[in-house]
């Protein structure tokens, strides 16, 4: 089986070539779990097939490290854009891809290098990742009232403030002081199968820099802390709009780069922008 391994902003992921490489679907948990290994295998977030589709230019089947399937992710996403282009399976700068039966339109930034005379690679792709989900039946998050914003839950016999929401994926956004020193190994884990989240979560912990900049580190249900999550900023950008602390645009710093995330209030919708980087190619 031929992968390419790439990776945005550090969350970085195995992809396989679904028009070619034909495995079944009950051998794919265990074939990512043993791929997304760093000590045994490739090493990876997790495993991405770039498949064909119906209702968009290419699907997106994502898996998480453990060999869990998963909706969204925004880093991944950027890189099938690349993939596609680069890979010439397509020729067009602007695609869809469909994840979980989401539709998103990728906007490919297509350079040359000095000298080059074929049609470039892409080094940036700006997604419109769509409607932020507010309601917590939706999310999901057993919480009272129409949205959860900054509302207080305990873990660990401490009480910290949440704001929950969904870019397809759920997210636990908290507001602290100290990102950087965090022990995200020890509390990570108790977010993530906290009670109060049916399909376990996302979560990020934020640190306001000023009203254009957070930084952000990311507990990514089913993986652990990562570099980067895309969806998570995305999250956390509504998440920081809605209690007031940014302007409407936030560049999230991560542990493996930033994202720019713009919040269109108007027509409600999330746009991402960050980078896409191949780092190898291989047979497993």
């Amino acid at each position: 089986m031929h992968f390419t391994k790439m990776e945005g902003c550090g969350n970085d992921y195995i992809y396989v070539n679904g028009f070619e490489e034909k495995i079944p679907q009950v051998e794919k948990p265990g074939l990512v779990r043993r791929l997304s290994d760093r000590h045994f295998g490739i090493g990876g977030d997790g495993v991405i097939f770039i498949n064909p589709a119906e209702e968009a230019d290419f699907e997106m089947e994502m898996y998480n490290a453990d060999g869990t399937r998963a909706e969204m992710c925004g880093n991944g996403i950027r890189c099938v854009g690349k993939f596609v282009y680069d890979k010439g399976l397509t020729d067009k700068e602007q695609i869809t891809v469909v994840s979980a039966g989401k539709v998103k339109v990728l906007d490919l930034t297509v350079e040359k290098m000095t000298g080059q005379q074929d049609r470039g690679v892409v080094t940036r792709v700006r997604v419109n990742m769509g409607s932020p989900i507010l309601e917590p039946a939706l999310i999901p998050v057993e919480a009272e009232g129409s949205r959860a914003i900054n509302e207080p839950i305990t873990v660990d016999g401490r009480e910290y403030r949440m704001t929950c929401v969904s870019m397809g994926n759920p997210h636990a956004v908290i507001f602290t002081e100290g990102v950087a020193d965090l022990e995200l190994e020890q509390i990570g884990p108790l977010f993530e199968n906290h009670e109060r989240f049916p399909k376990r979560t996302n979560t990020e912990f934020v640190e306001i820099l000023d009203r254009q900049t957070v930084f952000m580190r990311v507990w990514e249900r089913g993986t652990g802390e990562t570099l980067a999550c895309g969806t998570g900023c995305c999250a956390t950008a509504v998440a920081c709009i809605l209690n007031e602390l940014t302007d409407d645009k936030v560049t999230v710093k991560l542990l493996g780069g930033e994202l720019l995330i713009e919040w269109d209030r108007e027509n409600n919708l999330i746009y991402m922008t960050g980078p896409a980087t191949t780092v190898f190619e291989g047979t497993a």
